[in-house]
């Protein structure tokens, strides 16, 4: 076994300490420096108890990483929490009464990011729209979240399609004046949720962000998508493919017991209910977090990005392959019994560029 390239708890990256005098800090370093090489493969991994708890104070030796199937050689290890690069989609398309109690959170969103941490702002209902660049300064986060107070979502209820206030010209015995034959029939307009598109839009962007930064897409909607032009394959593709990880807080309907069993299946003019659960298991996110009062709602905020920046971080060298588009399953084992383990499911190389 050669050696695991390791960074204890409060220092710093190996090979820093060398460079210069002891107690010596320059603060216009990053936290971490991770040297990498072109077949490097880094995966951020959390750890729970029967009880659901995180559990801390695992070494190397705890794990093994399987890749198809054959045990990898750790070459890389840390516990210590990464600075996030987050960004935040906000679903803008939900029913009233929950986006207004999702304004009421903004303060908690905020306060859940450390200092170190950068954040840029995304909308969608129908379109995607970018709020906020990313920004490390809190107060430009907040001036973003606060214009977001005036958006009030869309009317509770049905659609109005008949009477004196349908979308209907004036009708005579049931016939449009002016026109002969049976009446027109009345459907309501599709409501558009394109969270793929959103998910994929903040991932191009994640893309570009330093590599030192944890990378989180962190999405606070009912997780319907409709209508969107990415599909879930090729959005997921991407995120396995630039280590991009998707946290989730359900809200309003889609927190409901009842609703999320229902969204098992696509109901006809509906669309789906279950993607957002996908993207985050499939990206290593650990657990979606389904909150309907607003105590619950910020109390989620803490705990998404505490999982998101406290996470082991394993690494490894892979041996070359001659397939770069094949996806590489990832299986990763913690060698103490009643420990649930969280990790992303595999990757994508990143193409080599000409």
């Amino acid at each position: 076994m050669p050696p695991v390239q390791t960074v204890p708890a409060g220092s710093v990256a190996p090979g820093d300490a060398a460079t210069r005098p002891k107690n010596e800090v320059n603060p216009n370093e990053p936290l971490y420096k991770l040297r990498v090489t072109t077949n490097f493969v880094q995966v951020p991994v959390l750890v729970r108890d029967s009880q659901n708890r995180l559990v801390y104070g695992l070494t190397w030796k705890d794990f093994t990483v399987n890749e198809n199937g054959k045990p990898q050689t750790l070459t890389y290890f840390t516990s210590d929490p990464f600075p996030l690069s987050v960004a935040i989609v906000l679903n803008t398309g939900l029913p009233e009464v929950t986006l207004s109690k999702v304004n009421e959170t903004y303060g908690s969103l905020v306060g859940a990011l450390s200092p170190y941490d950068e954040a840029s702002l995304y909308t969608y209902s129908s379109a995607v729209t970018q709020v906020a660049d990313f920004t490390a300064k809190r107060e430009k986060l907040t001036a973003a979240l606060d214009e977001m107070k005036l958006i009030r979502g869309r009317n509770n209820g049905p659609p109005v399609l008949g009477g004196p206030l349908g979308p209907q010209p004036p009708m005579v015995n049931g016939i449009p004046v002016g026109t002969s034959g049976p009446p027109p029939v009345i459907t309501p307009p599709r409501e558009a949720h394109v969270l793929n598109d959103a998910i994929l839009r903040a991932a191009l962007d994640l893309s570009k962000r330093p590599r030192e930064l944890r990378k989180v897409i962190f999405v606070i909607s009912d997780g319907q998508e409709m209508g969107s032009k990415a599909s879930y394959a090729d959005v997921l593709r991407l995120l396995q493919t630039r280590d991009i990880q998707v946290q989730a807080v359900v809200v309003g309907q889609g927190a409901l017991p009842l609703y999320k069993q229902i969204g098992r299946l696509r109901l006809k003019g509906q669309g789906y209910s279950n993607i957002l659960p996908k993207y985050v298991f499939a990206t290593g996110g650990g657990q979606v977090y389904s909150e309907l009062s607003r105590n619950a709602i910020e109390d989620a905020y803490a705990s998404v990005t505490s999982q998101a920046r406290n996470q082991y971080t394993l690494g490894y060298n892979p041996k070359p392959s001659t397939d770069s588009s094949a996806f590489r399953d990832i299986e990763v084992i913690v060698h103490k019994k009643g420990l649930k383990v969280s990790a992303k499911g595999g990757y994508y190389r990143i193409p080599a560029a000409h």
